[in-house]
């Protein structure tokens, strides 16, 4: 039998904060029926409002959800509440019902046939021909960048402040046209840089970051492993997953799940997941992927560890990396911090290796919320070192500190630091 969750772990996976109210809400034995659970799901039905009771019922190896209530968000109110009776231990163990098991074997069947697809596309990449033509309409596609940025920078900056999208959205279609699709991505994001303030400087310094990245891809071949790595996935080149499993660098560790965020960019929904390893003081980054209708992986719970084997992607420094094998039972984890300078030292090691690096995960020991001279939110740790917030509503922040002493943890970026989890003693985590 899996080891039950916690309640906190529960919650956790709630998509918002009114998920997790509504959560407990229906989290009583009295609105149940038929509930189960074996060492792979957790089952029940759930009476609603209207004739027929809502089905819900949990895989708890990834984990992933499905109700038979309207809701669109993933996982619904039922699937939580039901998890967190099954969390307080008042779901019985049980045969799966029919319906529960056609779920769970579609999901295994669909999970199979989604390897070999993965399999069969990664063997197709690495055909020689293939490889070849890539490698020419990217080459093309760069040549058409650099000219491009010269054209920008030689015509001058000011007609960038009322130049329309479509300057940029141009320039990004060709790219995807020429298979570059990470570089289509950063200039198509250029566009919102001229309605900001002090954006002259800021569209200048991403020109030149893009030049630099062009530069070092024509010259990929003189390149250090770790960095060339680096630089045709800056580009768009993509690392199967088979491949990183097989060949990648594995550290074993008891990960701290330290945050989580999810970014919406036209059709498809993204997930950070950060990790902290706990003997290594190594950060990772775990990243997944959904289309409108379908879930995102929600087996990486903030505020919990996991004693698990990564396998990291190429680069330098290596960050991204798959779960490659678990040991043990998550368990709930507090990361250790650093000081505000030990983890600007870190970070400018992580710059001095990929200049293209656009965030970094920050893990801050003992810092106080405090305002600066400007009047803007900042975090203050005990030598009176301080880095700038982007936190536009600061008073769950102030509510779980009341002035005093957190663990943070967030995405660090050249704007400031994004808070998303947050440690207190008495309190214990709270997902910002």
């Amino acid at each position: 039998m899996s080891d039950r969750w916690d309640r906190e772990q529960v919650l956790g996976l709630a998509p918002d904060a009114p998920s997790a109210k509504a959560a407990g809400g229906v989290a009583k034995p009295g609105k149940w029926a038929g509930t189960g659970c074996d060492a792979e799901a957790v089952w029940g039905e759930c009476q609603g409002s209207g004739k027929s009771a809502y089905r819900a019922c949990v895989d708890l190896t990834e984990p992933a959800f499905r109700c038979s209530c309207p809701s669109r968000k993933f996982p619904c109110k039922h699937a939580l509440g039901l998890l967190l009776l099954w969390a307080e231990g008042a779901v019985g163990t049980g045969p799966r019902p029919g319906w529960t098991a056609e779920w769970i074997e579609e999901r295994r069947e669909r999970a199979g046939k989604a390897a070999e697809r993965r399999t069969a596309s990664a063997a197709k990449t690495r055909d020689p021909k293939t490889v070849e033509r890539r490698e020419r309409r990217v080459d093309d596609g760069l040549a058409e960048l650099d000219q491009w940025l010269r054209d920008q920078v030689a015509h001058g900056l000011a007609q960038a402040e009322k130049a329309s999208y479509r300057v940029w959205d141009d320039a990004a279609r060709r790219l995807v046209d020429a298979q570059a699709g990470s570089l289509a991505g950063q200039v198509r994001g250029l566009a919102a840089i001229p309605r900001q303030p002090g954006w002259p400087d800021r569209l200048l310094e991403e020109y030149a970051l893009l030049r630099l990245l062009v530069r070092a891809y024509e010259r990929r071949d003189e390149l250090p492993e770790g960095l060339r790595a680096t630089v045709r996935s800056r580009v768009g080149f993509t690392v199967p997953q088979e491949e990183v499993l097989s060949d990648g660098e594995r550290v074993r560790d008891e990960w701290c799940v330290t945050g989580s965020r999810d970014t919406a960019q036209e059709l498809l929904t993204t997930r950070r997941v950060w990790l902290l390893g706990r003997r290594t003081r190594r950060p990772a980054l775990v990243l997944s992927f959904a289309a409108p209708g379908t879930s995102l992986d929600a087996s990486l719970i903030v505020g919990t560890e996991i004693d698990a084997e990564l396998a990291f992607y190429p680069g330098t420094p290596p960050l991204r990396a798959l779960v490659a094998e678990r040991h043990g039972s998550v368990a709930p984890g507090r990361p250790a911090g650093t000081s505000v300078q030990g983890f600007l030292d870190g970070y400018a090691a992580a710059v001095a290796r990929d200049p293209w690096l656009d965030r970094w995960p920050a893990t801050l020991e003992d810092v106080r919320l405090a305002r600066t001279a400007g009047g803007d939110l900042a975090v203050v740790d005990g030598a009176g070192d301080a880095l700038p917030l982007r936190l536009g509503d600061p008073w769950r922040l102030l509510a779980l500190s009341g002035g005093g002493p957190v663990t943070m943890a967030g995405e660090w970026s050249p704007r400031g630091l994004r808070p998303l989890a947050a440690w207190h003693d008495d309190e214990g985590t709270v997902i910002l």
